[in-house]
């Protein structure tokens, strides 16, 4: 699979041995971004985006659509009119959703039309207050704004004490990462629901949820992956992997999904003068 700017990749799928209900092939539309200054192994966008992508094109009959979302990205409003979920892997991601007001118009009426949303790591964070209050009704939830807390810690990470179809499978694990906490929440008639939660300074703080927005269509947010190792981690995997599914509307079997994937998927591009 080949990701260049301003090119976008659309992986037509065919149907395989996924024990999902999918009643027929959907777009997913995921977005990345080039390397943002973190070291290597560390905000690996366009390779965590890659996984994400294989697995779908192995799996399901889904339609895959890659787009490189650096600026411009002037193919953008076309391609969120043909999705029907939107994944997040890039920096600073209420910001840059901001940044040009046709974006955020783009974004808003999408959602409004039920168009499902996740967000991964940056992606659900600024660091400007003026970005939060946009941002929380499209994601449910955000990491944003001068006093936004954040940890690089090994720590235990556990399934939330609620029953939602994303927590299939998912167990508890001990696991290294950076996670942000004390996520500012939207103010909405139907709730936010946390699905995983970390231990950070004696306290469990929610760091994975899942929104069924008023306007009918449904986010999910994941504030983990900062350090590019963890994809191999089935846990994770199973997280991200059902959390886009149940955008999607559609079912997590009971048990959780087969989320195996090539071990090659995880090797990284050789980059010059990246940061150590």
């Amino acid at each position: 699979m080949i990701f260049r700017k301003s090119i976008v990749s659309l992986i037509l799928i065919c149907l395989t041995s996924l024990a999902t209900s999918t009643a027929e092939a959907k777009r997913i539309l995921l977005l990345w971004q080039s390397p943002d200054g973190h070291p290597v192994n560390t905000h690996e966008y366009e390779t965590g985006i890659k996984i994400i992508a294989n697995w779908f094109h192995k799996n399901t009959e889904h339609q895959v659509i890659v787009s490189q979302a650096d600026e411009p990205w002037e193919e953008g409003p076309q391609l969120l009119n043909q999705a029907d979920s939107v994944v997040m892997y890039l920096a600073q991601g209420a910001q840059w959703i901001r940044k040009q007001p046709a974006r955020l118009k783009a974004f808003q009426g999408y959602v409004a039309q039920g168009g499902g949303l996740c967000g991964l790591h940056w992606a659900i964070g600024s660091k400007r207050d003026e970005d939060i209050p946009d941002f929380v009704k499209l994601l449910g939830a955000i990491h944003g704004g001068s006093d936004r807390k954040y940890q690089f810690l090994k720590t235990e990470f556990r399934p939330a004490a609620n029953s939602h179809p994303i927590q299939h499978g998912l167990k508890p694990m001990t696991i290294e990462d950076e996670f942000y906490y004390r996520l500012k929440t939207v103010k909405s008639a139907t709730p936010v629901v946390p699905l995983m939660e970390s231990l950070i300074e004696g306290e469990w703080y929610m760091t994975s949820w899942a929104w069924e927005r008023p306007d009918g269509g449904r986010s999910f947010g994941f504030s983990g992956l900062h350090y590019h190792v963890n994809w191999g981690e089935e846990n994770y995997r199973r997280l991200v992997f059902q959390g886009i599914l149940w955008t999607l509307k559609e079912e997590i079997p009971p048990t959780g999904l087969t989320v195996d994937i090539d071990p090659a998927w995880l090797a990284l591009p050789k980059r010059e003068n990246a940061a150590k």
